[in-house]
């Protein structure tokens, strides 16, 4: 049976000589896995380059309940990012969050909201002009409520530190190393006050913000199983410079 829905590419792999099999996060069945024969051919109807880190998809696939690989009727780029592809900045940042959204992210079932929050999130780093540097530490904070681990800022007003295990923020110092001190604690609270709209209020140092986002990945490799390491970190932090 075939299905129209919504989809954000997550990795592409290459299959034979001219096919590749490509995971794609979808708005109705979660993350699948599809074959396309042909992508590599010079006329073909379904090229490489519509298949790019996080290029958002108008699909009509195919569907069966199996697990197995499933295979695509029509594909196209809805909305075709415009900026993304050709901006090193917001290229490195796309394929940071990539990586990671790729190492979370395995339900195959539907999540409309999750799905939902990533879109948008392309949509508006490919059209952002401010506060681009922190958008990757607002986006992956946001990403932790749909995820099930956003941090518990209810004790946060009179706390020091922030436990990274329990996701809580506390008075005392934790017992564990895991956790957050002054003044990153309050740097760290302080982002989950921010939305989008406020990407150019923050104030953190390239310093401050290298740690933060080191520190968030530790936070997510507790959460999260099997979570690594994440190699495109260092590239990232190069080209923010």
């Amino acid at each position: 049976m075939l299905h129209k829905t919504r989809g954000i590419v997550f990795k592409v792999t290459d299959y034979g000589e001219t096919s590749v099999v490509v995971q794609i996060f979808t708005e109705k069945f979660g993350l699948q896995s599809y074959i396309i024969n042909g992508v590599k051919r010079p006329k073909a109807k379904i090229s490489r380059s519509m298949l790019q880190p996080l290029a958002l998809l108008d699909l009509i696939v195919y569907y069966k309940n199996t697990g197995a690989v499933q295979r695509i009727s029509e594909l196209k780029n809805a909305p075709l990012l415009q900026h993304l592809p050709y901006d090193i900045v917001k290229s490195s940042i796309a394929l940071f969050l990539n990586e990671i959204l790729y190492k979370a992210i395995k339900q195959q079932t539907a999540d409309e909201q999750l799905f939902e929050y990533i879109f948008r999130g392309i949509e508006l780093l490919d059209n952002l002009t401010v506060g681009l540097a922190n958008f990757h530490l607002l986006f992956l904070l946001g990403l932790t409520r749909y995820l099930g681990f956003y941090p518990d800022a209810s004790q946060s007003a009179d706390a020091d530190y922030f436990d990274m295990r329990n996701g809580v923020f506390v008075r005392y110092k934790p017992e564990s190393s895991l956790y957050l001190s002054p003044p990153h604690t309050q740097n760290f609270h302080q982002l989950l006050t921010y939305g989008f709209e406020q990407l150019g209020d923050i104030k953190l140092s390239h310093d401050e913000r290298k740690y933060l986002i080191t520190r968030l990945l530790e936070y997510f490799a507790l959460h999260v199983e099997g979570f690594g390491n994440i190699r495109s970190q260092e590239v990232l932090e190069e080209v923010l410079g």
